[in-house]
């Protein structure tokens, strides 16, 4: 059944597309194939909502989708009521620093903190002010005063590294909500997003002796699953992307001590240590698998994310930490294809620029241009088809035949593409 799509969506949609970005909303309208994955992942949620932990391996070539089902994954999340968190690796930013790199990841993911009310990013205030929320309500019912329930809530945070001085940068919040001190709740904010570079600014500013360093990068991201929980969330999920910057370090020290953080993340989430804390790496194939500067070069990573040997000859097995985004097969692409129709349209069936049978010539031209890599690695080809329903629109009366050379298409009449569809949804048979 289509949907009427609002304009603001649609367009937020097709500009990323055709940017060859993956678009922050929106991505439902035009998901397809991947079933086993996506099912896989979200079991991964609803085990670090009851407290657990979870850690998996995106895998995937360049261009094959691995931002978007990661972008996918967050929405998901967020609506199961995680706090979500996202970042790409570069040389600014790594796992394991001495230089800040590290704390720079850290602050370009608390920038990032998602929630369903606030999708985009920037939730941190909102997330602090609930659980104040919170603890006020629970300080008049028993009849306390407000900051002494705070301290309470926040008792079992202090057995972790900063976790005392987290709980006098949330009370100080709370007296610069009371007292509508402004710099005071700015300063408490931005200790938590890590973008205090010295300690001596931390402790003129809030008195607190510690900073989010290199050094407790992983640590705090523990601290932080374990406060949101207690704000009334029921977890928080961090997704890396672009984890091939890893593998380009030229530094073999610095490449060794960026998979040694791993491997403790990745031990910590096998074991359940970590407490409402999932995560996400997306990378490519050599990141993971070339044994001389990938993981597979740090043995106790290659012990761990071996592939299941069993799983051959078109078995799989999704119970490990690594997910190979699995290829989006031609039938999947017939109905990405078209989905994007319908996105552009918005979703008004009236205004498709294309009939149907011109979607199989279109994945027939690509195909002769760019081999079965078109629907391997789609981002090219949706950016094309983005392009073409764009001529079409801006040039009225033009035929799509005339702009892919095609004489005759209709696949009733001989064509060379013969497609029966049984539903929106999938493609009983497609044949070349």
């Amino acid at each position: 059944m289509t949907t009427t799509i609002r304009p603001k969506d649609r367009d937020a949609i097709i500009q990323s597309l055709r940017a060859g970005v993956v678009p922050r909303a929106g991505q439902h309208l035009i998901q397809v194939g991947r079933k086993n994955e996506l099912e896989t992942l979200v079991n991964d949620m609803s085990r670090v909502a009851d407290g657990g932990s979870s850690i998996r391996f995106v895998i995937g070539e360049y261009g094959a989708g691995k931002t978007f089902f990661l972008n996918l994954i967050r929405s998901v999340a967020m609506e199961k009521k995680l706090i979500t968190a996202n970042a790409d690796l570069n040389p600014d930013r790594r796992l394991h620093a001495t230089g800040g790199q590290a704390r720079s990841l850290y602050a370009e993911l608390m920038r990032n903190i998602s929630t369903r009310t606030k999708p985009e990013g920037g939730a941190m205030t909102g997330i602090v002010e609930r659980f104040i929320a919170t603890a006020k309500t629970e300080a008049t019912a028993a009849g306390k005063p407000t900051e002494a329930v705070i301290r309470e809530k926040l008792e079992q945070l202090t057995e972790m590294v900063n976790g005392f001085d987290f709980a006098d940068v949330i009370a100080a919040y709370y007296r610069g909500f009371e007292e509508g001190n402004e710099a005071l709740k700015s300063d408490a904010i931005k200790w938590l997003r890590g973008e205090f570079t010295t300690k001596t600014d931390a402790r003129q500013a809030l008195g607190v002796r510690t900073i989010v360093d290199d050094a407790s990068f992983y640590d705090q991201l523990k601290l932080f699953a374990r406060f949101v929980r207690l704000a009334g969330y029921a977890g928080f999920l961090v997704c890396l992307d672009e984890l091939v910057n890893l593998y380009k370090l030229a530094n073999t020290q610095a490449r060794n001590a960026n998979y040694e953080q791993i491997l403790r993340i990745l031990n910590d989430s096998l074991q359940g240590s970590a407490v409402g804390l999932g995560f996400i790496l997306g990378g490519t194939p050599e990141f993971l698998m070339d044994t001389r500067r990938g993981l597979y070069s740090y043995p106790a990573l290659q012990s761990r994310l071996a592939e299941n040997t069993f799983a051959k000859a078109g078995l799989v097995d999704y119970s490990g930490p690594v997910v190979r985004l699995s290829s989006l097969t031609p039938e999947d692409f017939y109905v990405l294809l078209l989905k994007l129709r319908d996105v552009y349209a918005f979703g008004d069936p009236a205004k498709f620029l294309l009939p149907d049978e011109a979607i199989a010539p279109f994945m027939e031209h690509c195909a002769k241009r760019i081999g079965d890599m078109y629907f391997r690695t789609p981002r090219t080809t949706i950016t094309a088809f983005i392009n073409l329903l764009a001529v079409l629109e801006q040039n009225p009366g033009t035929d799509w035949r005339d702009l892919l050379g095609v004489l005759d298409v209709a696949p009733d009449q001989g064509g060379r593409m013969d497609l029966e569809i049984e539903s929106d949804d999938e493609l009983a048979s497609f044949r070349l």
